[in-house]
């Protein structure tokens, strides 16, 4: 599972790449991990949840959002917070991801997920893996309006080089390219959903750990 990833670039960069509004976001580039805030691309209305205006589509924009979101009240630990969304079936998360204005854009440069195999000092081994297209990316996410609103990354199995590296699950990576991110902001959950399920790869490749 995904617990750590990085986005080295400016929140220019990211407003150019996706073409969002940059806003005041101060982003610089760094680590993400969860219970952190993170740059997140949306394009519901602005501040708060809710349907968009009718007959409008706003334009998406760059915002802070909290890794982790809050669980269901009857969860066995409702301190512990949802950073990943494995099961989108789940009426704790389908609402949300079947009304667009709460699915949103992670973008990242390169994620770390966990291998099956520990080091010389029995340390769970970390790889770093990245689309081989290069820079800035964008894993699916959707997000809840809590007192602080806060993200969670849809996840799917391994496959490609993060399978091969004996990682479990990886990110959902949505594809490059416009018109994908236009449905995961705007389309319905049919033609959303099926980004999902498409070529879960996208060109993955592993990389060397970033520096600190």
């Amino acid at each position: 599972m995904t617990q750590l990833y990085r986005l080295d670039c400016s929140a220019a960069e990211i407003a150019r790449r996706f073409g969002a509004h940059r806003g005041e976001d101060p982003w610089s580039g760094g680590y993400i991990a969860p219970l952190k805030f993170a740059p997140i691309v949306t394009a519901g209305r602005e501040f708060v949840a809710g349907p968009r205006p009718s007959g409008k589509a706003l334009a998406p924009r760059i915002t802070p959002r909290l890794w982790g979101v809050l669980p269901p009240p009857a969860s066995d630990d409702p301190s512990r917070r949802i950073t990943a969304v494995r099961n989108t079936d789940s009426p704790f998360w389908i609402g949300n991801l079947r009304n667009s204005e709460f699915r949103c854009l992670i973008p990242a440069t390169t994620v770390m997920l966990w291998g099956s195999g520990t080091d010389y000092e029995g340390r769970r081994l970390k790889h770093w893996f990245a689309p081989e297209h290069g820079g800035v990316f964008a894993m699916a996410g959707v997000w809840k309006d809590e007192d602080v609103p806060a993200f969670a990354i849809l996840t799917s199995d391994a496959a490609g080089a993060a399978k091969e590296a004996g990682c479990t699950s990886m990110p959902v990576i949505l594809p490059p390219d416009e018109a994908a991110w236009q449905v995961w902001l705007h389309g319905g959950w049919d033609r959303a959903s099926a980004l999902t399920r498409s070529d879960p790869v996208n060109g993955l490749r592993e990389v060397g750990a970033p520096p600190r």
